[in-house]
């Protein structure tokens, strides 16, 4: 049973006007999601942690939960103070073991708005999430899975629970991609469900990362945008803007590596959303631009697809010697059918004969069959031995599928993975996807990503990246860039600093829960090392702005990182939304908050509006699709669905609390 801590009230508010968030989970993902939805969406959140999270106080990872506990502590009472002069109701932190359904019950989800899911265990939060859509049906879902397939399967399952349960007998609305569950409806309906990886939201960004040019994308179901850091425009040159300017980043051209140490860096760190004069106005500042792109590189042909590729079976050095080989017999075979003019196929069986050394001695022959008969067999006595590589070769390469690869003596210009947890696996699929090469690095034999190393034929390094001689194993000296993603903070700047000790130039990406842990170690990584660029990530900061959204009924379509701030990619319906409903789409950009960027409407309503004629009759039947590129002058109307950019407290302006008293008034 939960026990209060704190210094916040333990009884809820009663009475049915009273709504508030549960938040349930055991590592700082639970801490940051409500810290989010308090501290930017203005939320009164009932917070379900393990006793253990708040009162010991174990060595690394235990001090990250437990600032992690403190940011929340702050930002709570930071906020039941005022906020824009709109007070918020008190929130509370109950402990237990396990989400059991006397807890659950505790924590007030009958009357809760929404629950989140976000333990590290799948089975715990399924558990969980059977129990909470029995005590209140109309409930909305955000549930924190690692399994893709097993969280489509849970997902259909409880919006098809709650459909029934509240005799809706419908599944909840999908959005543009036609995904189901409460991210993707319209309004995010009660009932419905979202199924969320905090892994599948961070890992794009850390790829990217760790590549230099390579863009940040997000992926949606049809959609695909790429956000492109671009370096400062030279004198005379013009910027292209793309689709639109996403931000302007606090890099210069003095100063590669910017401001990106803390996602609270003032008025140094970057602009997000700038306007059309703060991007004239800004000098020697990188932006960060959006574009829409499409695939059309080569497709694999059918044939190729199942068939395994000759090289590997047989190194690069053995396939040299059999081709060598290959050509002396032809070479052979030619020269007898020269000298003795036989058929080729005669010439070419005789020369075999000689090769494997069971033709008759060419006594009674000239002296150029005899020379021929000599150089057979001398071939023949060369190829006896490169055939047994080749066959004791082949039978190691059947027996070492299943094994580790080591890198390879020649390996340079890759990536250097450090971590193969969940963040580390999914990283890892990202850059293979991309064609990178990659060599892991991982102290436990049986981690989670080491089945997936495998799959992918990853060279993998087995070892404490602490101790001396186990990055060397991984060719950092010729490596591109570091990944350290491991969950502890400290061994992942131990494994910097020796790396940047082996290679001073060495591209590094830390994976750093706290901001002032990573706003400190990054200006002394700048210090020390000014030509080189650092940048660290903050894989539950990555993710909590989409588990938020989820919660308030809005889907999130991706996030893209700026140093260490995040901007936010929503579909919404423009009805209940004063900002932007009635108002032109130039007039509804807000500097510095959101940014309509596209409209989805059926084929061919678009231009009939622009030219000031009605919608078709039974164009909403017809296929639809995101229009880009809107002009200014588009009025927005309550039925039209888009897609907008938002800083995290520009989409809480929009969804959260003060927007719908705003609506009610």
């Amino acid at each position: 049973m939960g026990t209060h801590t704190g210094n916040v009230p333990n009884q809820l508010p009663q009475g049915d006007g009273y709504a508030h968030m549960v938040v349930c989970g055991d590592d700082g993902l639970a801490h940051r999601l409500a810290a989010e939805l308090r501290g930017v969406y203005r939320e009164q959140v009932t917070l379900v942690v393990p006793p253990s999270v708040r009162r010991v106080r174990q060595p690394v990872v235990g001090r990250a939960r437990a600032a992690s506990a403190a940011l929340l502590d702050r930002v709570s009472a930071a906020v039941n103070r005022t906020g824009n002069g709109d007070p918020v109701g008190p929130g509370r932190a109950v402990e237990a073991t396990e989400p059991t359904e006397d807890v659950l019950a505790e924590a007030g989800v009958e009357r809760a708005t929404a629950l989140a899911l976000v333990y590290d265990d799948d089975e715990t939060n399924i558990r969980a999430a059977l129990t909470a859509r029995r005590l209140n049906p109309r409930l909305r879902l955000v549930l924190r899975l690692y399994n893709r397939r097993l969280g489509q399967h849970i997902e259909e399952l409880l919006d098809q629970t709650a459909a029934l349960a509240t005799g809706d007998g419908t599944a909840p609305d999908s959005g543009p991609g036609g995904r189901t569950g409460a991210g993707a409806g319209p309004g995010g309906g009660e009932g419905s469900t979202t199924v969320l990886s905090d892994a599948d939201t961070a890992a794009p960004a850390l790829a990217a990362t760790a590549l230099v040019g390579t863009s940040k994308v997000v992926e949606t179901d049809g959609i695909l945008l790429r956000a492109v850091e671009r370096d400062p425009p030279r004198p005379g040159e013009v910027a292209d803007p793309g689709l639109c300017t996403l931000a302007l980043l606090s890099a210069t051209s003095n100063d590669p590596a910017g401001a990106d140490g803390s996602e609270n860096s003032g008025a140094q760190g970057p602009q997000l959303l700038p306007d059309a004069a703060a991007v004239r106005a800004a000098t020697g500042r990188g932006t960060v631009v959006l574009e829409q792109v499409s695939y059309s590189g080569p497709s694999l042909s059918a044939g190729r697809a199942g068939v395994p590729a000759f090289g590997e079976l047989f190194s690069r050095r053995l396939r040299w010697s059999l081709a060598g080989l290959g050509a002396c017999v032809v070479a052979l075979a030619v020269a007898l059918m020269v000298v003795t003019g036989d058929h080729p196929l005669h010439a070419t069986y005789v020369t075999l004969l000689d090769l494997f050394s069971i033709n008759e001695p060419a006594h009674n022959k000239d002296s150029g069959r005899q020379i021929l008969q000599l150089l057979s067999g001398f071939v023949g006595l060369l190829l006896l031995p490169v055939l047994l590589a080749a066959v004791l070769e082949a039978l190691g390469t059947f027996r070492s599928a299943s094994a580790l690869r080591k890198p390879p003596r020649g390996l340079g210009g890759h990536v250097v993975l450090l971590g193969l947890g969940k963040i580390g696996t999914r990283v890892l699929t990202r850059l293979r996807e991309m064609n990178i090469p990659v060599v892991c690095v991982e102290a436990d034999p049986e981690a989670r990503g080491m089945a997936t190393a495998r799959r992918l034929r990853v060279p993998v390094v087995l070892g404490d990246v602490t101790q001396e001689g186990v990055l060397e194993a991984a060719k950092i000296h010729r490596a591109h860039s570091l990944l350290a993603l491991t969950s502890v903070d400290t061994t992942n700047l131990e494994a910097v600093l020796y790396a940047r000790s082996v290679r001073s130039r060495l591209r590094v990406v830390l994976r750093l829960y706290d901001d002032d842990f990573a706003t400190a170690v990054y200006r002394t990584l700048r210090a020390a090392h000014p030509f080189a660029l650092t940048r660290s990530r903050s894989v539950t900061h990555l993710a909590a702005p989409s588990f938020a959204g989820a919660m308030m009924g809005r889907q999130i379509l991706g996030a893209i990182p700026v140093e260490r701030r995040v901007l936010l990619f929503a579909a919404l319906r423009v009805a209940g939304h004063p900002q932007l409903e009635g108002k032109t789409v130039g007039e509804a950009f807000r500097a510095g908050a959101w940014r309509v960027l596209a409209l989805e409407v059926s084929d061919g309503v678009l231009d009939g509006e622009r030219a000031g004629g009605a919608a078709p009759e039974g164009a909403a039947g017809r296929g639809s699709r995101l229009v880009w590129e809107l002009p200014d002058t588009y009025v927005l109307r309550g039925s039209d669905r888009v897609v907008l950019a938002a800083t995290r407290r520009g989409l809480a302006e929009l969804l959260g609390r003060r927007a719908r008293r705003g609506a009610d008034v």
